[in-house]
C-alpha cells in the first residue's frame, strides 16, 4: 500500500533524527536520508525542497511531541511540586529516546547559518519557559514554592540546567543515564524553590 505524503514526511523526519544521533550534522545528506527511509533521493526533495525545510520539520516535530508532553504534565494531576520534577524526568526520558535531537538543535546550521531555524528553536524554548513559569506560579499560589521567586527567571534557569546537562550527555556520546540526572537536578533546585516549613 502506497504511503501518504504525511507518512513519508514523518519517516524522513525520523531518519534525520536517527542519523544525527549516529554522526551529527555531517551524516545528513539527502542520499543518506533516502537510504535510511528506503526511497530514491529525488523522493526526499518531492517532500522537502531544501535541507532547511527538513530541519524545520524536525523542529516542528519536537515542538509537537516534547511540548505536548510538557504541557500534559504541567496541567495534569497532583500539586505543582509533584508535577515539576515529574516534568523534568519525562522530558529527559523523551530526549534519551531521541538522542539525535540535541545534535540537531545545537548544530552550527541551526545556531549560525539559518536565522529562520534559530527563531523556530527560540519559539520552542519560549513556549517551554512559559509553560514551566505558569507551573511555578501555580506552586506559589498553593504555597509549595516560595512567593518571592521570580517564576519566569526560575524557569529560564531550570531550562539552562537541562540544556547544559543534555549538551554534556551528547558530547559524551550518550555515556550516562540521562533520565536519572533529573533527580540530581531536582535535589539542587528544590531547596531553592520550596517554601520553608512553618516553625513551631
Amino acid at each position: 500500500m502506497r504511503k501518504s505524503g504525511e507518512e513519508r514526511r514523518e519517516e524522513i523526519v525520523q531518519a534525520v533524527i536517527d542519523l544525527a544521533a549516529e554522526g551529527g550534522q555531517s551524516q545528513l545528506s539527502t542520499q543518506a536520508i533516502a537510504d535510511r527511509v528506503g526511497i530514491a533521493q529525488p523522493t526526499v526533495f518531492r517532500h522537502f525542497r531544501t535541507r532547511d525545510l527538513i530541519l524545520q520539520a524536525v523542529i516542528d516535530w519536537i515542538s509537537r511531541h516534547l511540548l505536548g508532553l510538557v504541557m500534559a504534565i504541567a496541567t495534569g494531576n497532583g500539586s505543582a511540586r509533584e508535577r515539576l520534577p515529574r516534568l523534568l524526568t519525562r522530558q529527559l526520558e523523551f530526549i534519551a529516546r531521541h538522542p539525535g535531537l540535541p545534535r540537531l538543535l545545537f548544530s552550527e546550521r541551526v545556531h549560525q547559518d539559518s536565522p529562520v531555524l534559530k527563531q523556530s528553536v527560540g519559539r520552542v524554548m519560549a513556549n517551554w519557559t512559559r509553560t514551566v513559569t505558569e507551573l511555578i506560579r501555580e506552586g506559589q499560589a498553593e504555597g509549595s514554592f516560595r512567593a518571592d521567586l521570580d517564576a519566569e527567571e526560575t524557569a529560564r534557569l531550570i531550562l539552562a540546567m537541562i540544556q547544559g546537562l543534555v549538551m554534556r550527555w551528547s558530547i559524551s556520546d550518550f555515556q550516562f543515564d540521562l533520565p536519572a540526572q533529573a533527580e540530581a537536578v531536582w535535589r539542587l533546585v528544590a531547596p531553592a524553590m520550596t517554601s520553608p516549613s512553618p516553625g513551631p
